[in-house]
């Protein structure tokens, strides 16, 4: 006979696993401004019957999904599920009350629902009716997967992923000014992967002058049949042209300008004929645009998470607010001597490496040629 200690660990083994199941589905949900949920149904001889994900916003949620796709089955099952199921009428039912008439005899919960904007509950009720349920089984990966909803939530600001492209110097440039490419196809596919998982991009007016980019997701398989997402300049005084490629390709994908206060009237004008949203938010003491106002402005519009490119200013605002969220540097294998282009980041910087903002737990990849490292930025002095 197998000690009950053991056949506790066991049990908790199979819905750690279970539970990791479900979010590897909601890694195909994409129902921004909605958290992203998975769900499996699990029969008591411990075999999938369904797996499912909230697919978009205003559709049924994963365990809706889930529940339907097992039908009868589903009567003594257990549900695991990456978020508490709701408890609230919303575009769609209470979830708890679907799974309540599904009969299944047991709920797993990844994490508790963060949203303070509507009744939560939906685990005790689901106690209250007799289903045994469990909450925060592999809940640090389950608080992962919605960790830019959560703020979104939380706070009205979205997200803010800083993609950085270095040479092994810091340089982002030669010289001349040439920046076409310092990094590697690997690394840029890579960057259309991340731009894909966002509601918004970003830059700075520098890098759109200087670069004149798209800021497109090119590979449309990557987008799963959503929206691209917006594009977004931080364009203080309305310098961008009307003929540039973010305003000429306006009315094709969505293009915000973020400006200041006492930007020119016609520039606007002429902005919004060629088809950008120009957004005015108050002007920094430097006399740029104040970023964390931008930021609220975007939230305001539903921007849960923003992958912001450059450039160097815009980078430094970020960081020396404690705005970024995350970090994705590309590190390629060149030199662009002294007099390149100057880093990165464009900031004072912290007095000492012991007040530096750092990723907390570093991911290291090779994308082709280049180092790639990401992770969640901490900032000294500040929880978390």
């Amino acid at each position: 006979m197998v000690p009950s200690h053991m056949t506790q660990q066991l049990d908790r083994q199979f819905d750690v696993e279970c539970m990791l199941s479900a979010i590897e589905q909601a890694s195909a949900s994409r129902p921004s401004p909605n958290p992203p949920v998975g769900a499996l149904v699990v029969s008591p001889a411990g075999e999938v019957i369904a797996a499912a994900h909230h697919e978009a916003a205003g559709k049924d949620h994963a365990e809706r999904v889930a529940l339907a796709m097992a039908g009868e089955a589903a009567r003594g099952a257990t549900l695991y599920v990456t978020l508490e199921p709701c408890n609230h009428e919303g575009q769609t039912p209470p979830c708890a009350d679907a799974i309540l008439r599904a009969g299944v005899a047991r709920v797993v919960v990844g994490c508790l629902d963060p949203n303070p904007h509507v009744p939560g509950g939906g685990a005790k009720r689901l106690e209250q009716a007799g289903v045994g349920v469990e909450v925060g089984v592999a809940g640090a990966e389950a608080r992962a997967l919605i960790a830019p909803w959560t703020k979104f939530i939380t706070t009205g600001t979205p997200y803010v992923a800083l993609k950085l492209a270095v040479s092994l110097d810091g340089r982002i440039a030669s010289r001349s000014g040439a920046s076409k490419w310092v990094t590697g196809p690997e690394a840029r596919a890579k960057v259309q992967q991340l731009r894909s998982l966002r509601d918004a991009v970003a830059i700075g007016i520098g890098t759109a002058i200087s670069d004149d980019p798209l800021l497109t997701v090119r590979d449309e398989t990557l987008l799963a049949n959503r929206a691209s997402p917006v594009r977004v300049v931080f364009d203080t005084h309305l310098r961008l042209a009307a003929t540039a490629r973010l305003a000429a390709t306006a009315r094709e994908v969505r293009t915000w300008l973020v400006a200041g206060m006492d930007a020119p009237q016609q520039a606007e004008e002429a902005l919004v004929k060629a088809g950008c949203a120009v957004l005015r938010v108050p002007n920094s003491a430097e006399g740029r645009v104040e970023v964390a106002a931008a930021l609220r402005s975007l939230g305001d519009r539903g921007v849960v998470s923003v992958l912001v490119e450059g450039g160097a200013e815009l980078a430094g605002s970020l960081l020396a607010g404690r705005l970024a969220d995350e970090l994705h540097v590309f590190v390629a294998p060149l030199l662009l001597g002294p007099r390149g282009r100057p880093g990165a980041v464009d900031w004072a910087g912290p007095d000492t490496p012991e007040d530096a903002p750092r990723i907390v737990e570093p991911r290291w990849e090779v994308c082709g040629r280049d180092a790639y490292v990401s992770g969640v930025v901490a900032y000294p002095g500040r929880a978390g």
